[in-house]
């Protein structure tokens, strides 16, 4: 297996006047951008990978964050966020529970 977590952080777009809101306009790139930063200083780039993704069908939650192979979905997470994510979770596999998505938990 070349990569023990896959990180997958939407940046999907949608008109400013879309009801359900976007991602990307919730500031999903600066998250990502924070992983890979996290992800490099930390020395994990052989066993994690921040990967931008397209619409997660959780825009209610956004910025939505995805963890796999767990199947732990974040919402509402900040690029302040991002090192506790990685230190509890992708280091020490512990899920970060006031970010998971309350509807999701169960299928994680």
């Amino acid at each position: 297996m070349r990569f023990q977590h896959h990180i997958f952080v939407c940046e999907n777009v949608r008109p400013e006047d879309d009801p359900k809101g976007c991602c990307s306009a919730k500031g999903s790139a600066a998250i990502r951008q924070a992983m890979k930063q996290e992800i490099k200083q930390r020395g994990l780039r052989h066993i994690v990978r921040a990967n931008q993704s397209g619409c997660l069908d959780a825009c209610e939650f956004g910025p939505s964050v995805v963890v796999y192979p767990e199947g732990i979905w974040y919402g509402g997470v900040t690029p302040e966020d991002v090192p506790e994510i990685m230190e509890s979770h992708i280091i020490n596999g512990k899920p970060v529970e006031r970010l998971r998505i309350q509807k999701y938990k169960d299928e994680g």
